[in-house]
């Protein structure tokens, strides 16, 4: 059973100007705000994505406040849509990560947060992946740095099945609530 989750968003840095708020999925708020400068996470855990239906850059976030964009990691002041992520009481955390596609080649299997791919399995890329247990976030640099990408329980047989035009996966961690 998931708890409710609340988040808002504000036009301008630093919870000023228009808001919009949300507390299940939203596929597009674009036309409520033009703009958005500052988040604050209420309650729950959320995926904001940069344009409408779920598409484009994406964002985890997770209960705080974002004053400005950079805060959340955020490459402009564009966000569309947005869903909250549903966690499941007891969750255990399990993924295999793979060399080549289509779970292909040499795998390696994680349960704990990994800031450097390159120090502890030796690659800087990911082409396919098994989340077998929990949530999971995928940064494009190392210490969590960079575009990020959701996988929750599922297979992703190549990069752009978890949203990525390229294999560049160099940390990754749990999302926890």
């Amino acid at each position: 059973m998931s708890k409710m989750g609340k988040i808002v968003f504000y036009e301008d840095k630093n919870f000023q100007g228009r808001r919009y708020e949300c507390d299940s999925d939203s596929s597009d708020f674009h036309t409520y705000l033009s703009r958005c400068n500052s988040i604050r996470v209420e309650s729950g855990a959320w995926v904001a994505y940069e344009r409408p239906n779920f598409m484009g850059y994406q964002y985890v976030l997770t209960r705080g406040e974002y004053p400005e964009y950079i805060r959340w990691m955020g490459l402009n002041d564009r966000l569309g849509s947005c869903k909250m992520i549903h966690f499941t009481r007891g969750s255990q955390y399990k993924i295999q990560l793979y060399d080549k596609g289509d779970f292909a080649g040499q795998v390696f299997e994680a349960t704990e947060d990994c800031p450097s791919v390159m120090d502890q399995f030796r690659t800087r890329e990911v082409h396919s992946c098994k989340v077998l247990e929990g949530f999971w976030v995928f940064f494009e640099h190392p210490n969590y740095r960079g575009r990020q990408y959701l996988l929750e329980k599922g297979e992703y047989h190549k990069p752009v099945d978890w949203g990525a035009v390229c294999p560049t996966v160099q940390s990754f961690r749990r999302l926890t609530e």
